[in-house]
């Protein structure tokens, strides 16, 4: 016992300086109104999840078609913004997936990349409003604000196929083949934001959940955004979310934690620390708040979308903040 109780408190020391501490202020307080830039952006987010998650439709390995109409979907909306894109095909399953990629070239450093990612595939009989339709509208939408504003470093909008089992976490994921490519070109990608179930929140005390151990430390309301990372890109964290939480008016949490813990590695930006790029996912944390995760009743009637509104304006800081 006295072995115990010498341990505890080394051990919540160390959960707060690598895991919990973060820079800034979390906002708290009633939210504000959304600012009018802020309504036409909750508007443009609905009308993209509504294509997705309700017109297309379920777009798993069990959907091939529906896939294809969702890849269509996103190369039409990035085309329309201006965008030259570009398509990385790849087999899986004897089918043709493809990454979907447009560039906005950086003025003074170019050959830095930041990378905004989601996936667009579901899993099998799920519509996918949160999982991941949320994503893809915050992408295509970030790719609308940045597309007459410059910046000193590279953004790419990339949208993968093939996040959701069976390819999780398989060579058969889009992100895998997307990250592999990088490398072995030596792309000098300095940041990867996957941006991954952003649209469910709830504000009733009980609603949040957590893996061990971060159930120890952090509140079981469901109504903030989260930034997690594994310890390697912890600076790339403590970036992203000092920049959010500097113009956001929405909660957040951070953790940078090992990558072993369920949950951390749970998406694309997996498939970019496997080949030792810095990466980070900005989520609601999915199946530890949605009880719709994963099911047919992930529907686009679900989500808040002026929550949502709030993620993205944020994310428009994090994004000049790190490709300047």
């Amino acid at each position: 016992m006295l072995l115990i109780a010498s341990i505890l408190p080394v051990f919540f020391l160390l959960i707060w300086l690598f895991t919990i501490k973060m820079p800034g202020p979390s906002f708290s307080g009633p939210l504000p109104p959304l600012t009018p830039n802020q309504a036409q952006l909750r508007d443009e987010l609905k009308r993209h999840v509504t294509a997705l998650a309700h017109d297309i439709g379920v777009r798993s390995d069990h959907e091939y078609a529906n896939v294809g109409r969702a890849a269509q979907y996103i190369e039409r909306t990035l085309s329309a913004l201006g965008y030259q894109v570009s398509l990385q095909e790849f087999s899986a399953y004897d089918r043709t997936y493809r990454n979907i990629e447009a560039t906005l070239r950086g003025t003074n450093r170019p050959q830095d990349v930041v990378i905004l990612g989601a996936h667009y595939d579901t899993a099998k009989e799920a519509p996918g409003a949160d999982d991941n339709a949320s994503g893809v509208a915050g992408v295509l939408a970030l790719a609308r604000i940045f597309a007459a504003e410059r910046q000193a470093r590279s953004v790419r909008f990339v949208l993968f196929p093939n996040e959701e089992p069976p390819s999780f976490p398989t060579a058969n994921m889009g992100s895998r083949h997307y990250a592999s490519a990088a490398r072995d070109r030596n792309d000098q990608i300095v940041a990867m934001l996957s941006i991954e179930s952003i649209g469910y929140f709830d504000t009733d005390k009980g609603t949040q959940r957590y893996p061990f151990p971060l159930n120890l430390a952090y509140p079981d309301v469901g109504d903030f955004i989260g930034f997690v990372s594994n310890l390697s890109s912890r600076s790339l964290l403590h970036r992203a979310i000092g920049a959010f939480r500097e113009h956001a008016t929405l909660p957040t949490q951070g953790a940078a934690a090992p990558s072993w813990v369920p949950g951390v590695w749970w998406s694309d930006h997996w498939s970019f620390w496997r080949v030792g790029y810095p990466a980070i996912m900005i989520t609601d944390t999915a199946p530890y708040r949605n009880p719709f995760y994963h099911t047919p009743q992930d529907t686009p009637d679900k989500l808040d979308y002026d929550r949502m509104a709030r993620v993205v304006h944020g994310l428009t800081h994090v994004v000049r903040a790190i490709a300047n």
